[in-house]
């Protein structure tokens, strides 16, 4: 049984779902709107979101980048648009499948079981790792984060920032790999994300932008973690 999210405007659509999903055995919840998913997302993560691209208060591939912003857990897009061009975009963005309306229960069901099995043995490929970097250790597994061994109070993106650079320790990051592979987003445009990120961290660190420590600033190119001199 996988606890799902699903978002669908159609009140119809989505009852129908919701039934058909929960008579085999899955706990579904569902939203109407893309800040509803958002919400819910934040608060209790699922173990997988079906995601309608019609939806009333934002267009659903901004639906998909704003959730791969926040979460990596499997997304399947439901979507009336079978053209291959917006396929390989929304595939692009972050989704893991998707299905064209109209579609049975059963086949939605088939579709969820093959993508969780999918994320289940990609996790279970690649062991959580722990990064050390002078006096600062990051543990993926646990999701902790510590300096000179005090912990670090990070927010989800935050962990997940320091995190990927824990990992490339002395390479410099670009900001684009930031945006595709922490974000999930394509490409940096007048995005001001990562500034922002990377100044709270740089203050949970203790340390700033014009006396830093691990966290440098590479002009021009992008960001490196290292051990402080």
């Amino acid at each position: 049984m996988a606890t799902v999210l699903l978002v669908e405007d159609d009140h119809v659509v989505r009852g129908a779902m919701l039934r058909s999903l929960a008579d085999r055995g899955h706990a579904v919840h569902a939203v109407g709107t893309a800040l509803d998913a958002l919400r819910r997302v934040a608060a209790e993560t699922p173990d997988l979101v079906v995601l309608d691209l019609g939806l009333p208060d934002l267009d659903g591939s901004d639906a998909l980048r704003m959730l791969r912003g926040i979460t990596d857990v499997p997304i399947i897009i439901a979507t009336a648009r079978d053209d291959e061009q917006s396929v390989v975009r929304l595939l692009r963005a972050g989704a893991d499948d998707y299905m064209v309306k109209p579609f049975t229960g059963a086949h939605l069901d088939a579709r969820i079981t093959t993508v969780l099995r999918r994320a289940g043995r990609a996790s279970r490929a690649v062991q959580p790792a722990v990064h050390t970097v002078g006096g600062l250790r990051v543990d993926v597994g646990e999701r902790s984060a510590h300096l000179d061994g005090e912990p670090l109070a990070l927010t989800r993106k935050e962990f997940d920032l320091l995190a990927y650079l824990a990992a490339r320790p002395g390479r410099v990051v670009s900001r684009r790999e930031l945006l595709e592979e922490v974000w999930r987003q394509p490409s940096v445009g007048e995005d001001q994300t990562i500034d922002v990120h990377l100044y709270w961290l740089r203050r949970k660190m203790g340390e700033s932008a014009a006396k830093p420590r691990y966290l440098r600033t590479v002009r021009g190119v992008g960001f490196r973690l290292v051990a402080p001199d």
